[in-house]
């Protein structure tokens, strides 16, 4: 009887339970947006991840590493897709700094892309609703219910206002409101644990800066803002005005979770069979970098039928020039960066010119290219002092100034010169040693000769690692988003077949930065010269002059090789593979291709 009764009292308990957990992921799936069962799969995820390093990363199992790195790549790339939302963004960062990752990590964040399925139309409606009190089909005369392009924050749809404009129309899905103060929530905890407890990294240093820049992202009404603002600064710059074009902005349709902008018809930089027919050149078969054969069907739109019969002029030479300045410009000059200008964010077009009719025409029409750029969700402001040490820090690099570019590293908590300045110029640069210090290896091992085991490397990575980060305090957060940008520009130029030499044209920009000043003034740019920066510019100069030698011998060997049907690399393939080398002799760490291509 006894036996009865407790069977029935674990029945009912195990039914109690089982409803009480189902109905909390009902709710918490329709009310919430699943932002709990994020989160309690971020933590377990993370759980395992330290467990699995915390158990098996020993010096006896240093055979087992790479399966470990393997391990906790699948476990992570899982994660970031199954979340999606902010986690894909965070993903897309880690795969842009892949580089001097384990290899299963620079193989798998490689092609994370940022895609997701479309929320039906009565979503959609229903925001339209909850934004402005009216249905899509009230606001606007035509509205195409179906979405030209999806990611995992929001969605694109084409209108055209009443009064005739065809606009981009951006809506942010409902969910993300929901979840980001979740996600944010659960980035923090897990950086703290990794830091503390699992990697004894400094990682945690950066969380408020990069967390407060994300969640800016999801308000619309701030990158409208940012857009006008980028705008404003291209037309007062005489070198891109005209060459960059910002897609305008409609305040009337626009609220912190709709975006109205100018409707652009051109070719995606991501579609490089397109835009080698519009610029009349054959690019490389297969382009080198972060973005090599990372195109998305959806992403290759082809050419629009007004460019069928247009022919951009300067080849994809202008259109990379165009492209380095416009991000130089806003390093150095104006301090307020885009920092996502991943190749779909880039749309060439021919300049826009009233008076030209070319549509009729049988024979292609020469015209000046137009770079537009979209998304302005993520930008950086760079304080004019740190814009100022930084312009300063690459001059110093490009004329050898080895004492400037220590102070101004060490003023920032950089540990490491060398490696520290590697990552600006994404090329290697090694700085003497003082006091005749060998390398991490030789101290490791006791033998510099003796190759490192995997257990050695990621040891000998992190304790030089931690030699880089010696005051966080101290480091300028701006470097972060800094880095980001250099690198996505790296990786377009790379993925184009390296046609401008990007290191030149954004040490010119630094430069100039130093020598002239820039507050708004009436007065010629020679009154505004800065005397005190004019002789070291014009040893800056002179110093160019072998870069740019370097730069067309490269270029005279591509086309070549490209003549005998060889592999066909240019300058950043170059670069890429100094810095593999870089890698190998500073980590003893082996970085493969595929590092760069993500």
């Amino acid at each position: 009887m006894l036996l009865r009764l407790s069977r029935s009292r674990l029945a009912k308990r195990t039914a109690y339970t089982t409803f009480g957990l189902s109905a909390a992921y009902l709710a918490d799936t329709e009310l919430n947006a699943s932002a709990v069962t994020r989160n309690l799969r971020t933590l377990w995820t993370c759980a395992l991840i330290s467990a699995d390093y915390k158990l098996n990363f020993t010096p006896e199992h240093a055979d087992r590493i790479p399966a470990i790195h393997q391990r906790v790549a699948d476990r992570m790339y899982d994660l970031f897709t199954s979340n999606g939302g902010l986690y894909i963004k965070i993903g897309q960062a880690i795969g842009a700094n892949a580089a001097l990752m384990p290899a299963p990590f620079q193989q798998k964040f490689a092609r994370l892309f940022d895609d997701a399925p479309q929320i039906p139309y009565s979503t959609i409606a229903r925001v339209f609703q909850r934004e402005f009190n009216k249905s899509p089909q009230e606001l606007f005369a035509y509205f195409d219910e179906k979405a030209v392009a999806s990611a995992s924050v929001a969605q694109v749809h084409k209108a055209r206002t009443w009064d005739g404009d065809w606009v981009a129309v951006k809506v942010q899905k409902p969910d993300v409101g929901r979840q980001t103060s979740y996600d944010l929530m659960a980035f923090r905890a897990v950086m703290w644990a990794f830091e503390k407890w699992v990697f004894d990294l400094p990682v945690y240093f950066a969380v408020d800066f990069i967390s407060s820049h994300l969640h800016a992202e999801l308000d619309f009404l701030a990158e409208a803002s940012n857009a006008q603002r980028t705008a404003s600064l291209v037309a007062s710059e005489p070198r891109l005005a005209g060459k960059v074009h910002i897609p305008k902005v409609y305040p009337e349709y626009s609220t912190k979770r709709v975006l109205t902008a100018e409707w652009i018809d051109g070719v995606r930089l991501s579609d490089r069979e397109a835009l080698g027919r519009i610029v009349g050149e054959k690019l490389p078969e297969k382009g080198g970098g972060m973005f090599a054969d990372t195109v998305h069907e959806e992403k290759k739109n082809g050419i629009p039928e007004g460019m069928n019969h247009v022919k951009l002029k300067g080849g994809m030479r202008a259109i990379m020039h165009t492209m380095v300045e416009l991000f130089s410009a806003q390093m150095f000059d104006w301090g307020f960066v885009h920092c996502d200008p991943h190749p779909g964010n880039i749309i060439i077009r021919a300049r826009p010119d009233p008076s030209s009719s070319y549509k009729s025409s049988s024979k292609p029409v020469l015209r000046d290219p137009q770079l537009v750029l979209l998304d302005h969700g993520l930008y950086v402001t760079i304080r004019p002092i740190v814009k100022r040490q930084y312009a300063s820090l690459w001059r110093a690099l490009l004329i050898s100034d080895w004492d400037a570019v220590k102070n101004i590293t060490e003023g920032w908590g950089v540990g490491e010169a060398g490696l520290f300045a590697s990552a600006v110029l994404m090329r290697p640069v090694k700085i003497g040693r003082a006091n005749g210090s060998g390398s991490h290896a030789e101290k490791v091992n006791g033998d510099p000769g003796k190759e490192l085991n995997a257990y050695e490397q990621s040891i000998q990575m992190k304790e030089r690692l931690k030699r880089f980060l010696v005051d966080t305090d101290k480091m300028p957060k701006e470097l972060i988003f800094l880095g980001r940008n250099m690198r996505i520009v790296q990786g377009n130029n790379q993925s184009l077949g390296s046609p401008v030499n990007r290191i030149k044209i954004t040490a010119y920009w630094a430069s100039r930065s130093l020598v002239t000043t820039h507050e708004r003034s009436s007065r010629a740019w020679y009154a505004r010269l800065d005397t005190r920066e004019l002789w070291r510019d014009v040893l800056f100069r002179t110093a160019m002059f072998s870069l740019d030698v370097v730069f067309w011998v490269s270029k005279i060997r591509q086309r070549v090789r490209a003549l005998l049907g060889l592999t066909n690399g240019g300058f950043e393939d170059e670069l890429e593979r100094s810095v593999r080398g870089f890698a190998r002799s500073t980590f003893g760490v082996e970085v493969g291709p595929g590092a760069f291509e993500g």
